[in-house]
């Protein structure tokens, strides 16, 4: 699934090496362009994964997000939230679901100028399809252990949590 480059040398390593003659030490450099670049290569293929299903993975993990809610439904702000993406992003994306039937967005009852949005059975069913075709895909992480991929998680988390997207445990 994953369309290969097919260079003949990895430019990562070659520019650390570069960086670390005109610079100094790369290893952070070439952490973050190796995370950058795996993030570009983990979403192609799970966006490709989830065209079939008219979804982007922005907007399955908006569906995920609102399937997990008790009631099927969010205010539009705290989506933002826990998806961690700017308003406008939340918007555009329900947007979308919605004009696909897989939303609706509703009054808010506990504020009266804000919106809900709530899955349709539609989204719910997409999120059902979509899901087992990301888990038989292992996420585009098959071939990492179950070690190494809680190991990556741990490492990450710690990001994470210093840049302050949660509170410490």
């Amino acid at each position: 699934m994953r369309k290969a480059l097919g260079l003949p040398f990895d430019p990562i390593d070659r520019a650390a090496r570069i960086w670390e003659h005109r610079f100094g030490p790369s290893s952070a450099m070439s952490a973050v362009t190796s995370i950058m670049r795996a993030q570009q290569i983990l979403l192609a293929e799970l966006d490709a994964i989830l065209r079939p299903y008219g979804l982007t993975f922005a907007r399955y993990e908006a569906l995920v997000l609102l399937s997990f809610s008790r009631a099927g439904a969010l205010p539009l702000s705290v989506m933002g939230e826990r998806l961690m993406v700017h308003p406008t992003s939340v918007t555009n994306t329900i947007d979308r679901l919605e004009a696909q039937g897989m939303v609706v967005r509703r009054p808010n009852p506990d504020d009266g100028r804000g919106r809900l949005a709530e899955i349709t059975e539609r989204g719910r069913d997409a999120v059902r399809v979509a899901t087992r075709d990301l888990m038989t895909a292992e996420f585009g992480m098959g071939e990492y252990s179950e070690a190494e991929r809680a190991d990556l998680f741990a490492l990450l988390r710690g990001l994470r949590l210093t840049a302050g997207d949660f509170l410490q445990d």
